[in-house]
């Protein structure tokens, strides 16, 4: 019988507060704060929503608000796409990789924004996977949530190669290589660039994604989409304040 089903006992705003909470001060999830609902029910909703794709979808129509406000179309027609390698922790030892070029052991985390940083794909894999492997993957995406419209993106030097371009040129998208001056000296802005960059400072604020503490791959991949969703709201919300 219906009447005989259990019924929710906590709201949902509180539940979505205690997950932000735990991305944002990397608690662990039986640490919870006593104002908040009890961990183990953050924890089983936290899966029914990453399972369900709800925080995707979320981002999905947040990015597409934010984009109109700022006087673009819905649609992004341009990427920009990069990776950062996460430290591994004894949670995530057993699926993480060595990334030479970082000198250290753990996740990759493989991001592709809108020339505004808001998220338009993500996936995670083991660090040893280099950034060329994961360029096919992550076009797919771009596409499939953006409805095939980006035809442009910008990578950095560590995307160069045919197979590469051809990777991206089947889902319709080509690689724009932005490269150092050859009389670099000190830190530069490059043009460009520099946007996936200070979308990855975004989500390093975040405690919880500053190592790979996750036990699975999705995971970490589901709370760096929380941590943008959070972001996006924050400036939804300011942009509604100044109106």
């Amino acid at each position: 019988m219906v009447q005989d089903a259990p019924q929710r006992q906590h709201c949902l705003r509180e539940l979505f507060n205690a997950l932000r909470y735990v991305i944002r001060y990397g608690i662990a999830w039986r640490a919870m704060p006593n104002d908040f609902p009890p961990w183990f029910a953050v924890y089983q909703q936290a899966q029914r929503w990453l399972a369900a794709g709800c925080f995707e979808t979320l981002a999905h129509d947040l990015r597409a608000v934010l984009r109109l406000a700022a006087g673009r179309s819905e649609e992004p027609t341009t990427a920009i796409i990069d990776s950062r390698t996460l430290r591994s922790t004894p949670e995530s030892g057993q699926r993480a990789g060595y990334d030479g070029a970082k000198r250290k052991r753990g996740s990759k985390v493989h991001l592709a924004v809108d020339t505004l940083g808001q998220l338009l794909a993500l996936h995670v894999t083991p660090a040893d996977v280099g950034d060329r492997t994961a360029v096919a993957r992550l076009a797919a995406d771009i596409q499939e949530a953006t409805g095939y419209t980006v035809s442009l993106a910008y990578v950095d030097q560590g995307y160069t190669g045919a197979s590469v371009a051809e990777a991206a040129a089947e889902q319709g998208i080509t690689l724009h290589v932005v490269k150092l001056p050859e009389a670099k000296r000190g830190f530069v802005l490059l043009p460009r660039r520099w946007v996936v960059e200070r979308s990855f400072a975004w989500a390093t604020r975040c405690r919880r994604l500053v190592k790979d503490y996750e036990r699975y791959a999705e995971t970490l991949a589901g709370f760096h989409v929380i941590a943008f969703v959070g972001y996006m709201l924050k400036h939804a919300a300011q942009l509604m304040q100044g109106a």
